[in-house]
């Protein structure tokens, strides 16, 4: 009779997958035991594989460059990384490992680009994608590090206003310097529609698709500060092969030819981010066709423009970091509260360890560690705080989590996958945590020049003297 948990998994899923495998009834994630980092570390406790990292970015590079020689796209491929999916040093240290740009979201992104520029990480020609909606200070940071040479920083306009201030800041630098600089390179992010099921029409980011050309003649074309270089588009959903999303990049890149014909300069169109990480055994995406049929929309619509097809710019933050983490933590007890409903009790909160999970109902992989080779059921997931929201109730796959039978004196581990991105920032690192449930260690996992994995602790638990030094005792 097969009621074993990995008979389970196996008559659900395609299993074992390139990530996980299992060995005498425990989980194996990208070949490291996890029972043994569990043993050396304990839990609660987040992890980070760094060569995830790499092999992503690898991944992205291939599938572009492929859908390039495919379509016979004659624009280059551009790799930018999302900085705000996860801003820690070894995400950035590994990321640009792999000759890549940057995005940044706000005035201290560009202190972190000084850092990694003082440590040599970065040189001055690197790419510079500049988003978000820029308050004084980032935009006086943004023309500091373009006066400093980084003279391939792009400001994307989110409205006309940034304009204004970028170049006064700019005309002011002229009066003082004794040397010509190059003109500062632009871009201009339009405002799509959002998804029909919205609470609203139209993005609160980037200017109206009607309003550019207009702008650009009126203001940027006359001013030799400046040269337009690139269009920004990006959709909430991503990317995704539905109607929506082929109709708005159909319309982004018409906006662009109509803006290429009076500003020759123009040469990049960046499509933002949007490729999701896997948050299911059961994914089904399909990276490559996205890429290759991205690009032959583009190419298709410029051939019937007249018009050269731009280089193309990614911004994958999800992509690139998410899949590299995990989270991992004990059943303390078990909790029947009705005829129906039992309860497991992790050894800490989701609402501060995985705030995605409550905030907009994200679904992760969910798996045991161990007692693979024992009976599951029907649970539910609670964490340690008291609130009502701090549960997790369903995989992706399924409106139910089902994980083995809790064994006397032999406790379960459980793990969270593919949780590096965005959980460490919106989770409040370091600070006050949701009813003072400290945040749990974290660990860098490597592999050594023989292959073999190597860890190293980056941040221990939280202690009760840092957060209450915090709250001013």
């Amino acid at each position: 009779m097969k009621n074993k948990y990995y008979d389970l998994v196996d008559q659900t899923f395609d299993f074992p997958q390139d990530e996980f495998r299992t060995e005498d009834g425990e989980l194996y994630f990208h070949d490291i035991p996890l029972m043994e980092i569990i043993k050396q570390y304990g839990t609660p406790l987040k992890i980070t594989y760094l060569p995830k990292i790499t092999s992503q970015i690898q991944r992205a590079k291939r599938m572009f460059n492929v859908a390039i020689a495919k379509t016979d796209y004659r624009g280059t491929y551009n790799y930018c990384y999302c900085t705000k999916s996860s801003h820690f040093s070894f995400v950035l240290e590994e990321a640009l490992k792999n000759d890549i740009n940057l995005e940044t979201s706000s005035a201290f992104d560009i202190n972190l680009i000084q850092e990694l520029y003082s440590q040599q990480l970065i040189d001055k020609d690197i790419f510079i994608i500049c988003n978000g909606y820029k308050r004084q200070q980032y935009i006086e940071n943004i023309v500091g590090l373009f006066n400093d040479g980084f003279h391939n920083i792009v400001p994307i306009l989110d409205n006309k206003n940034e304009y204004y201030s970028l170049d006064k800041l700019l005309s002011s630098a002229d009066s003082t310097s004794d040397h010509p600089v190059p003109p500062m390179k632009l871009g201009i992010r339009i405002a799509s529609e959002e998804e029909p099921k919205f609470d609203f029409y139209t993005s609160r980011l980037g200017m109206r698709y009607s309003d550019i050309v207009s702008f650009y003649e009126e203001q940027v074309k006359p001013n030799k500060r400046f040269s337009l270089k690139m269009l920004h588009f990006f959709i909430n959903t991503g990317i995704r092969d539905t109607a929506y999303y082929w109709n708005e990049l159909s319309k982004c890149v018409n906006v662009y030819c109509d803006l290429k014909r009076v500003c020759p300069e123009l040469d990049s169109l960046n499509i933002g981010g949007g490729f999701p990480c896997k948050t299911s055994l059961a994914a089904t995406y399909d990276y490559e066709y996205m890429a290759e049929e991205v690009l032959a929309q583009i190419k298709n619509i410029c051939t019937l423009r007249g018009v050269e097809e731009p280089n193309i710019f990614t911004e994958f933050g999800s992509f690139t970091v998410g899949e590299s983490g995990a989270t991992l933590y004990s059943i303390l007890d078990q909790k029947q509260q009705n005829d129906r409903e039992l309860w497991y009790m992790i050894d800490s909160s989701f609402i501060t360890t995985l705030p995605d999970t409550w905030g907009i109902n994200q679904r992760f992989i969910m798996l045991p560690i161990n007692h693979w080779d024992c009976e599951y059921q029907r649970v539910f997931l609670g964490g340690l705080t008291c609130d009502s929201e701090d549960y997790y109730n369903a995989d992706s796959h399924a409106n139910a989590i089902f994980l083995p039978k809790l064994q006397k004196d032999d406790p379960l581990y459980i793990g969270f996958f593919h949780t590096g991105a965005y959980q460490e920032s919106l989770g409040g690192y370091g600070g006050i945590q949701h009813c003072l449930i400290p945040a749990p260690k974290h660990i860098i996992i490597d592999k050594d020049e023989n292959g073999e994995y190597v860890t190293k602790l980056f941040a221990k638990e939280q202690s009760h003297k840092s957060m209450l030094k915090i709250l001013g005792y």
